[in-house]
């Protein structure tokens, strides 16, 4: 059907009134959606999003009271924040996308008491929201979901998905999935089936229409939006902390608080590790068993007991290069802040960071020091640099041992560039291995 303008501008209107009610009501939802651009699109059939827009059918808002409404934004903007769309890799289309509605729903729902009403759409029903073992989605990721919907039976095109007592309908089908045109028509496996619908099953043994469309999804830049969605997720969590510093009147969702917690925490003790490599490496120091007052560290350095002695020269350089997220590069700047803090003031050195060049390594002794040290970069990656600035720059003082955080993707220069300082990599992932020097590996 065609629009007026003067319709158009009642939607917009709308939306526009819809993002502040969230702001006044649930404002970390409504921060988020402040970054959101809306637009009107019939072919969509529903509601969608890229990362970047909100997509709605004029028929479909029609349909939709302000309650109504006010899920199906939180909803999009929720795909956005926990980065759904970046996150298929080489999953099944359709069972993945169920999988990412579960957990949306059921998170939106824990946000109102469990009411039911929350995320049900007169039109559609109940919306999906218990995982194929009956416990409620928010407890799960969407990865872990579909790990159960593929056991459970769902695994392409005519196959069936359990989510809780109901199964649900993600392949290709007449009356399931709104026949093969449509699954045809959509290559990232919408799981609305636009205009068509899907009848799924809704965790209760009852069944709804899954309206969400996912086409759009991949769209848009993955590395880019990764990046954008992590900083206005931190930015929203700041913003909320702020407002209400004891979150007494709930205003930072259950999930956010727990996402918040792991992009902060380091996982992984590297203690022992460290420990191995200094002793091993670098005859100068003497490191004793990890000191008892900091058992419950989540660094990887030992504690270093004699307080006659300090851990001194040690430069730690990050990689900032555009293979690294924001996530990335936080988790490494953790471990740093982790390593002072474990050493009780003791371990003094240097930070720097570099991509295809290097940024001046900065001196810390302290966590004041070293948050005055701030990230940058952001091009290709080239590990010889920074054994080159070491060599020009560091020759009457050189580093007792570089420690380097990076995910390893680019070429290793040969071990003479090293000049016999002892070098740790450190790798946020298993598929780089280093061929030379002491290689440890960070959780990300």
């Amino acid at each position: 059907m065609e629009v007026s303008e003067e319709k158009k501008r009642g939607y917009v209107k709308r939306l526009l009134l819809a993002r502040m009610r969230l702001l006044t009501k649930q404002g970390f939802f409504g921060v988020l959606m402040m970054h959101m651009k809306f637009a009107l699109d019939e072919n969509c059939g529903t509601a969608a999003t890229d990362g970047v827009r909100m997509y709605f059918c004029p028929e479909f808002l029609d349909e939709l009271d302000d309650r109504e409404l006010d899920f199906v934004m939180t909803h999009e903007v929720m795909h956005c924040v926990l980065r759904h769309c970046l996150r298929k890799e080489d999953r099944d289309h359709g069972v993945f996308n169920v999988a990412c509605d579960i957990v949306v729903n059921s998170n939106i729902m824990l946000e109102h008491g469990m009411d039911i009403k929350s995320i049900t759409l007169k039109k559609y029903g109940p919306s999906m929201h218990v995982a194929p073992n009956g416990e409620e989605g928010y407890k799960f990721t969407a990865e872990q979901v579909y790990d159960m919907l593929i056991k459970r039976g769902g695994g392409g095109r005519g196959q069936r998905a359990a989510s809780g007592s109901g199964a649900e309908s993600v392949g290709e089908g007449d009356e399931a999935s709104g026949g093969r045109d449509n699954a045809k028509n959509d290559k990232n496996g919408s799981t609305s089936g636009g205009k068509s619908g899907r009848r799924v099953g809704n965790g209760r043994g009852g069944s709804d229409r899954q309206w969400d469309d996912h086409s759009r999804w991949g769209t848009v830049d993955d590395a880019a939006l990764e990046d954008v969605w992590v900083k206005r997720f931190r930015d929203a969590c700041e913003a909320i902390s702020v407002r209400d510093p004891s979150n007494r009147n709930g205003m930072l969702p259950l999930f956010a608080r727990r996402l918040l917690k792991e992009l902060k925490s380091p996982k992984t003790d590297w203690r022992s590790v460290l420990s191995d490599f200094v002793q091993e490496e670098i005859n100068d120091y003497s490191f004793a068993p990890p000191d008892a007052r900091f058992a419950e560290s989540p660094f990887f350095l030992p504690a270093f007991n004699d307080r006659d002695e300090y851990a001194e020269d040690i430069l730690f350089m990050i990689d900032t290069s555009g293979s690294m997220s924001d996530d990335m590069v936080t988790t490494a700047y953790s471990e740093v802040k982790g390593a002072i803090d474990c050493f009780d003031g003791k371990l003094k050195g240097w930070l720097g960071f570099f991509d295809a060049a290097v940024s001046e390594p900065q001196p810390f002794s302290d966590v004041g020091e070293l948050k005055g040290i701030k990230p940058v970069g952001g091009g290709g990656t080239d590990f010889g640099v920074v054994f080159e600035y070491v060599k020009r720059r560091m020759a009457d003082k050189p580093p007792a041992c570089i420690i380097m955080l990076t995910d390893g993707y680019a070429p290793f220069p040969p071990e003479s560039a090293a000049n016999g300082v002892p070098v740790l990599w450190l790798i946020n992932n298993e598929g780089v291995n280093p061929p030379w020097g002491k290689t440890a590996r960070i959780e990300d």
